[in-house]
């Protein structure tokens, strides 16, 4: 979620809002330190991890709206304090903005928007260091079929970047997620156009298809991952052709095939996609704990 674009939005069309961050965590906590929630007098944006301590905090930013620029914090420990089992301890900030904080919110919603960026010293009274914006992995789904369209709504509400390929324009539906950039010209030149980290995601119309993107993809040291639909068989026969077409064999190896996390045995498109959505999760955290480094650049400012 990014934080200051909507909170720009919220004051240009309400003139308040109030923001929860939590700004420390302890011990066993629903969220981590930096999840934030949007309060707006329509309703909220975000989370801190739900129960009886998100809705307190929900209480006290809507306390604050329409209020003179205030924060207030809050420590919580979650056993004794709400009667939560996770038993960790929390601080949050509680801020209110008003329309005269326009300036300095569409300040740092243009940062946002250019990637993600730090502050420190930011709350009064606080010597912490927030960061702010997504690190959105990007992952390229090859094919507008039936699984191809499920799994693109699958991912729609996650923190990634879906690139769509397919090679014919009117296999696409007339709107697409506002996460999603639609390409429907050679599926290769999505390959090639794919930036470091990426994950791919085949499923064309066809298997010669599949296995040119497979074999463009897996010579691309910009994917972390490449995957295609398909069974045992599939896979046995793709890795020999690709062996047989000079591609590293440890990048073979690395093939996944079939797709998806295991245990869910439906064939449904929306199974196979709920599965293959739970991989690229998977994936992803996988990747940023054994290369902890953003995937864009942060950017530290006071």
């Amino acid at each position: 979620m990014k934080v200051w674009p909507l909170i720009e939005r919220a004051l240009v069309a309400h003139g308040t809002c109030a923001m929860v961050s939590v700004v420390k965590a302890e011990g066993s906590v629903p969220r981590e330190q930096g999840a934030r929630m949007v309060v707006t007098p329509e309703g909220f944006h975000g989370t801190i991890g739900g129960g009886t301590l998100e809705w307190r905090a929900l209480a006290a930013a809507q306390s604050l709206l329409e209020k003179p620029r205030a924060t207030k914090i809050i420590k919580q420990s979650l056993g004794p304090d709400l009667g939560q089992c996770c038993g960790g301890r929390v601080v949050l900030a509680v801020e209110s903005f008003e329309r005269t904080d326009l300036i300095r919110v569409q300040e740092l919603a243009a940062r946002e928007e250019q990637g993600p960026f730090m502050l420190r010293g930011r709350i009064a009274g606080l010597d912490v260091t927030e960061s702010f914006g997504e690190q959105r992995r990007n992952v390229l789904v090859f094919g507008a079929g039936h699984v191809g369209r499920a799994l693109v709504l699958a991912l729609a509400s996650l923190p990634f970047d879906v690139t769509w390929a397919d090679p014919r324009p009117e296999s696409f539906p007339s709107a697409a997620p506002s996460n999603v950039t639609i390409r429907h010209g050679d599926p290769l030149d999505a390959v090639a156009a794919a930036p470091p980290g990426s994950l791919a995601f085949v499923m064309s119309h066809s298997h010669a298809l599949d296995l040119q993107i497979v074999d463009a993809a897996l010579r691309n040291p910009n994917f972390a991952h490449v995957a295609v639909i398909g069974s045992a068989t599939k896979r046995a026969r793709f890795e020999k052709r690709l062996r047989d077409a000079g591609v590293e064999a440890e990048r073979v190896a690395g093939l996944i095939c079939p797709i998806g996390i295991g245990g869910i045995r439906s064939k449904l498109a929306a199974a196979i996609a709920v599965a293959t959505a739970a991989q690229i999760i998977t994936l992803d955290e996988a990747l940023r704990s054994s290369f902890p480094q953003p995937l864009a650049h942060q950017r530290t400012a006071g």
